[in-house]
């Protein structure tokens, strides 16, 4: 196998990028290196989806306080439920961040699981991307964000928020109308001297660009995400290589 600290490393080479197949032959210090790799970055994906969750959990804590209490008196202002849908938002905002820190690592546990370790298993198959080593070796050398921040919001509203805020939507529509008493609902929508009608504009237009931003089609950049795209429940996800020979 040619030295990976050769002038004339060529990535792409099948000796290069299927370093996979070796480990099933013998042991090798690459090898060896990358398994404890795959292990720290593991543990760092796993670090990350608990930052994850505890944005989750603090914005269904907030969410419930603020409805326990705007429901807990008639004399309670509604836009308290606003403030709520303010702050879910900043909570939205805050998870789309960590998880664009979270892909990071996830890319690089998907692109040594597909190229490692299932070439390991099943070293006829070959490799997922011919050049992985180096993409893999550019990403340590300088990490980048693999996911813009559109389709990070976009995945945790269609994951998380789009039914957190739903749920403050309609408690806020139910609040201004069945509270409304005698007086006409869209004027109980108002805010001091912001009237009804702009408050009730605002909150459409709010919540017409979450779901633009939620469902608006677009190529997903994130790695290794469970979805179904062309095809049935079960189907795998083409690989780049498809229309390449296998090495086998």
């Amino acid at each position: 196998m040619v030295d990976s600290n050769d002038d004339e490393f060529d990535p792409t080479a099948p000796e290069q990028r299927e370093i996979g197949r070796e480990m099933v032959d013998e042991s090798t210090g690459l090898g060896s290196v990358m398994a404890h790799a795959y292990r720290g970055e593991l543990g760092r994906v796993d670090t990350w989806r608990q930052r994850l969750d505890q944005t989750t959990t603090w914005a269904v804590t907030v969410m419930a306080a603020i409805l326990t209490w705007a429901f807990s008196s008639p004399d309670n202002p509604h836009y308290i439920l606003l403030i709520g849908i303010v702050i879910v938002t900043v909570f939205l905002g805050i998870e789309a961040r960590r998880y664009r820190d979270y892909d990071v690592f996830r890319s690089r546990v998907r692109i040594l699981q597909e190229n490692l370790l299932a070439t390991a298993l099943d070293p006829s198959q070959g490799v997922e991307h011919v050049d992985w080593r180096a993409e893999l070796s550019r990403d340590y050398r300088e990490p980048t964000v693999k996911v813009p921040m559109r389709e990070a919001l976009a995945n945790r509203l269609q994951r998380v928020y789009l039914a957190l805020l739903g749920v403050l939507l309609v408690a806020w529509i139910f609040r201004v109308t069945a509270f409304a008493g005698r007086e006409d609902w869209i004027e109980t929508a108002a805010i001091a001297r912001i009237q009804g009608p702009i408050v009730i504009a605002v909150v459409v237009v709010f919540y017409v660009a979450l779901l633009a931003i939620a469902l608006w089609p677009r190529e997903r950049q994130a790695k290794g995400e469970f979805r179904k795209e062309n095809g049935a429940g079960g189907d795998w996800k083409e690989s780049d290589t498809e229309d390449e020979p296998r090495n086998r």
